[in-house]
């Protein structure tokens, strides 16, 4: 199969780019010139039209072209032109760019946004636990008086039951009962389930 890429209008003088793609895969650095002259234009082109960036459209071409260079001995005639090939590597070169473009701002839009939002909402944070409060202060209201002396001086004082004994002048076991009932009351009120 014989191919030819014809710039201009003497296409006798123009090289015949299978060949040339052979000879850049035996290391041949004029015959890769000659290749890049043939058809960098052609792979411009392709990027230009997926990219729609001028500066990019070019980095990606050269990469393209480097590519040619370095992957020529994986070039088969049997299945396809060699421009056909080249232009194959441009495009998908080309549509790499464009995933890698998006999912770089994808990233960097959801690294800002997580940045950005706090660690909980301050607001109703507060809200809730003063709603929290005024219901235990509501239902430290339905206790006894011993039992909310009791569960006061336990739970906000952090006294243990025989602190809490001497401190009321009671016997330890009454304490300890007059807490468990404050406790079970308190619970029933706030709507704990165990």
């Amino acid at each position: 199969m014989k191919e030819s890429v014809y710039i201009g209008s003497n296409p006798a003088a123009q090289p015949d780019l299978q060949q040339l793609v052979h000879e850049v895969a035996l290391g041949d650095k004029e015959a890769f010139a000659a290749v890049y002259d043939a058809v960098a234009d052609f792979v411009l082109g392709v990027v230009r039209a997926v990219l729609r960036d001028q500066a990019q459209s070019e980095e990606v071409a050269q990469e393209v072209l480097v590519e040619v260079w370095r992957t020529a001995p994986r070039y088969r005639p049997e299945r396809g032109t060699a421009i056909n090939w080249i232009l194959t590597l441009a495009h998908r070169r080309a549509v790499d760019r464009v995933r890698s473009v998006e999912a770089a701002a994808a990233r960097d839009t959801k690294a800002a946004l997580l940045e950005h939002q706090p660690a909980y909402d301050e607001v109703t944070e507060q809200v809730e636990t003063r709603l929290e409060r005024e219901q235990v202060r509501r239902c430290l209201r339905t206790l006894t008086e011993l039992q909310r002396q009791s569960v006061t001086l336990a739970y906000y004082r952090g006294l243990t039951y025989r602190e809490v004994a001497e401190a009321l002048s009671l016997p330890l076991g009454t304490v300890k009962t007059r807490l468990r009932d404050g406790l079970i009351r308190l619970r029933d009120c706030l709507g704990v389930t165990v």
